[in-house]
């Protein structure tokens, strides 16, 4: 069971690089340690977008599949 997030983000049917693009503008303006859950489409974007943020320095705790979506957890 995942943790609850302390905010959430619906990134499902935007494309690559805007889904990156809108999760790291919204983790730059959480508190340090503030838990996000971004929901991403399948394919590219569930890859792309955890793989990239971690490059960015976050700390990505899950990426899960959620029926026809995937869930990422990243710590800001």
């Amino acid at each position: 069971m995942r943790p609850v997030a302390d905010q959430k983000l619906d990134l499902r049917g935007l494309p690559c690089p805007l889904n990156y693009v809108r999760a790291k503008l919204r983790l730059t303006q959480l508190a340090p340690g503030t838990l996000l859950e971004v929901w991403l489409d399948g394919g590219e974007p569930a890859e792309q977008v955890p793989e990239s943020l971690a490059v960015a320095g976050y700390q990505v705790e899950a990426v899960e599949a959620e029926g026809d979506y995937y869930v990422l957890q990243v710590r800001a």
